[in-house]
């Protein structure tokens, strides 16, 4: 995983635009979210889930994902911190679990250390359920130590920026511009491990236009995917997270010109920077443009 992003592949799988929070205390909903256009459906039983719910929450999460989704859809399981009871209990309940069904990835969250993912990779792996790991990274301790943590496993697939949980331990405010230094540490940390970028949610459900903004930002900012906390937010993040036609045409021209050796496209020198950069915008098109059930793994 030490190899760096190239072309828009990240770590020999596609990179996935969207990932819906869905509370695992409502089943009910599971298959809404399945339908609602998402790239991964992330079943919560972390910040969602009251402490009283808990195990009533872990079974029925883990029953709804030994079934088929309702559509094609990745599923992520966000267990509890592994460092918690309830994170413990969630960690043995998947080891558990047959083989057969289960989640595609295991949101681990509260991660601050390098150890912390290769203990739960360990236990997973010891179980034979060596699943693919996203870490969490939502504190001042995890940033300091993103680096190691993006390289501490060849089964983590992505850093997820937690900015709810983080903007309260720096005691700055949940917005794009107090935050940006740790998500631009965070998304050099995935590219040099050659893993996914996943931005946190916007939060506010009201404000449309700020969302598809903040989308458009991190998009700016390299990641190659965001968070969502209601399905309406899914459209606004594929739109923004998937090239444009003009954009694809630009990168078609770049990828040609480039193969002549140094060259003008549009007023703009095109050398192989820019080249590797329209290869990547064509990869992630040509993942947008596939059917859904095709981008399983």
């Amino acid at each position: 995983m030490s190899e760096a992003v190239r072309d828009g592949e990240i770590a020999g799988q596609r990179s996935r635009r969207s990932w819906l929070f869905t509370p695992a205390t409502r089943p009910d909903r599971f298959d809404r979210a399945a339908r609602s256009g998402a790239d991964v459906l992330i079943i919560d039983l972390e910040d969602a889930v009251p402490p009283a719910d808990k195990a009533s929450a872990r079974e029925a999460a883990l029953s709804a994902l030994a079934a088929a989704p309702a559509a094609p859809i990745l599923r992520a399981l966000r267990i509890n911190a592994p460092v918690t009871p309830e994170g413990l209990e969630d960690l043995l309940a998947l080891m558990r679990r047959p083989q057969s069904g289960g989640p595609d990835f295991v949101i681990v969250p509260k991660v601050d250390s390098a150890e912390m993912i290769r203990w739960v990779d360990t236990l997973l792996g010891g179980a034979g359920r060596p699943l693919p790991l996203v870490a969490l990274i939502e504190s001042a301790r995890g940033i300091a130590a993103v680096e190691d943590i993006a390289r501490a496993s060849p089964r983590l697939a992505a850093l997820f920026f937690g900015a709810a949980d983080l903007s309260a331990d720096l005691g700055c405010a949940t917005a794009w511009k107090p935050l940006l230094s740790a998500r631009s540490r965070l998304i050099n940390a995935a590219a040099l491990a050659g893993i996914e970028a996943v931005d946190s949610p916007f939060f506010d459900l009201t404000d449309s236009a700020g969302m598809q903004r903040e989308a458009a930002a991190a998009l700016a900012l390299g990641f190659g995917a965001k968070a969502a906390i209601h399905p309406g937010q899914i459209s606004t993040i594929n739109a923004v997270l998937t090239p444009t036609e003009a954009e694809i045409a630009q990168a078609r021209r770049i990828v040609a010109e480039s193969a002549k050796g140094v060259s003008v496209v549009d007023g703009r020198m095109i050398d192989e920077a820019m080249a590797r950069k329209a290869r990547r915008i064509l990869s992630r098109a040509t993942c947008a443009a596939q059917p859904q059930e095709d981008r399983l793994p």
